[in-house]
């Protein structure tokens, strides 16, 4: 078996800046423009260059490996998609002005994926013809697009990104319990794997939907979320998903309305 050809630093494509870009607002951008992982082609847009791709292939990997743990399977959607299964469930207006549209030269509407579940749904609505095909987790590592008003962080919040996305195809609820459970676990090891500190919390469902939804979170000050958790049990959600209640106030304890009169106000 011949040996894997070396790579010389001296011939590596790693230009190393000695000053911050202009534009950088947290420490990460700051670092991996610095030392030559990323290069912003434009707002939310981003090259990796051979040191950044190494490291971006690494965490595919790892995140590879514990889904072919579980018995997931890999595919490959595209991410330019025909308008028509976001229009049956109306995420082609949801979504709004997110969305990447764009017409082909015949008229036809097209989008660029911010998400797949319409797609994955078809492919195992086409594959599966008996519920003996059942269950199967199907997954993909593939690019999104997104058109954020506002990209920022460098590749924190960018208008395209690599995601994986993964879904289970169930034939009752306890499968479906199984699945989740199966990839709750699978991301765990993912997470401590990177050696990155996570907390698992209650999250809303947002676009996608369902009935229930948890977000792995890692702390960071450049973070977007902001999230609660219990110092006394293992409580955990994302403020978004907080439903606050107020404490009952003794009926003793409340003035008595009162007349107050306010002449000359408008």
């Amino acid at each position: 078996m011949a040996n894997a050809p070396v790579q010389r630093m001296s011939k590596l494509m790693a230009k190393t800046l000695r000053d911050d870009p202009a534009d950088a607002e947290v420490l990460s951008h700051k670092l991996l423009v610095r030392a030559g992982y990323v290069r912003r082609t434009a707002a939310g847009l981003w090259s990796w260059l051979p040191l950044g791709k190494k490291v971006l292939g690494n965490i595919e990997r790892i995140v590879r490996e514990e889904m072919d743990a579980i018995g997931a399977q890999e595919v490959q959607l595209p991410a330019l998609l025909p308008r028509e299964p976001y229009e049956a469930t109306g995420r082609w207006q949801e979504y709004g002005p997110e969305l990447f549209r764009l017409q082909d030269r015949k008229g036809g509407d097209y989008l660029l994926g911010p998400t797949h579940e319409e797609i994955f749904t078809l492919l195992v609505k086409d594959q599966a013809s008996s519920y003996k095909d059942l269950p199967v987790i199907l997954y993909q590592i593939q690019n999104k697009y997104r058109d954020e008003a506002r990209p920022r962080a460098g590749i924190l919040r960018g208008r395209e990104f690599l995601m994986k996305d993964s879904y289970s195809f169930d034939v009752a609820d306890e499968g479906l319990a199984e699945s989740y459970a199966l990839h709750r676990a699978a991301y765990q090891r993912i997470f401590e794997r990177l050696g990155l500190d996570y907390r698992i919390v209650a999250a809303t469902a947002g676009a996608m939907g369902g009935s229930k939804s948890e977000e792995f979170l890692a702390p960071a000050e450049a973070g977007e979320d902001t999230f609660a958790d219990c110092p006394n049990c293992d409580y955990a959600a994302n403020t978004e998903a907080i439903t606050y209640k107020l404490s009952p106030v003794e009926a003793a304890d409340v003035p008595a309305a009162e007349d107050i009169p306010t002449p000359d106000t408008s």
